[in-house]
């Protein structure tokens, strides 16, 4: 099984248009250090799935049928904007399993094209598309919101975005087997107070330690965590890492 982070920034990217921070600056001399919308995609066996639809260039990325479709976490422009274009394609369906959400993103309901939307996840249904056993997760958020837990060849996934902390009842789901990859939503440095919609680095390093995975991998990250990162990487968990665009896991 194998799960390469298509984008890892945040809504507003890496760098931020006008930003003037290192971070940024950095980023806009380096096409490495860039964050393009959370996204990514995961293989196993002959099964090919991307996870969510905020690269506005799916179209060009990935060749018709070239994936089996779209586990969609939720519906916010940054994770669901590429599926505006995606629509308009002809001669064949792309199936789409998210969270039930009455609002969706703009008319995609209305006029769905080539996507189809009509099997969405109940919170912790367990579908199988050969090899790959998939959980839809819970999670907090200002949307309806699913992770997932991605099952198969003897290796145990988790990718959890958007969130801000974790309910109890997808922490105990996920405590159940051990996890050797935890991706997980981590927008923030250390924050003075609670985040409310999103993990800051605190958050997110206790939701790694009560999951205990082989190897965390943050996600999700914006430019005032790339900043903070450059003194303090070294201040990170042995097993934890930041992820980046392009990371095959």
């Amino acid at each position: 099984m194998r799960l390469t982070l298509l984008g890892t920034g945040d809504a507003r990217q890496v760098p931020v248009y006008g930003c003037e921070c290192v971070a940024c600056e950095l980023a806009l001399g380096d096409a490495s250090l860039r964050r393009l919308p959370c996204s990514a995609l995961i293989e196993c066996g002959d099964q090919r799935w991307l996870i969510d639809s905020g690269l506005p260039d799916l179209t060009e990325r990935f060749p018709p049928r070239s994936f089996n479709g779209i586990f969609q976490t939720h519906y916010h422009a940054d994770h669901a904007q590429g599926l505006l274009h995606l629509r308009w394609g002809h001669g064949l369906m792309i199936p789409v399993h998210g969270p039930v959400d009455p609002e969706g993103l703009s008319d995609l309901y209305k006029h769905p094209g080539i996507l189809d939307f009509g099997q969405p996840f109940a919170e912790f249904e367990t579908r199988h598309f050969g090899l790959l056993s998939v959980t839809a997760l819970p999670l907090q958020h200002s949307k309806p919101t699913l992770g997932y837990l991605f099952e198969g060849q003897g290796r145990r996934i988790a990718y959890l975005t958007d969130t801000v902390g974790l309910p109890p009842a997808t922490t105990a789901w996920l405590q159940s087997e051990a996890l050797d990859v935890l991706v997980l939503d981590c927008s923030m440095p250390p924050q003075p107070q609670a985040p409310r919609n999103h993990n800051d680095l605190t958050l997110a390093l206790q939701c790694i330690e009560e999951l205990k995975p082989g190897q965390g991998v943050l996600t999700h990250v914006g430019h005032t965590l790339d900043a903070w990162l450059l003194p303090h990487r070294q201040e990170l968990p042995g097993n934890v890492t930041v992820g980046w665009d392009g990371r095959v896991l």
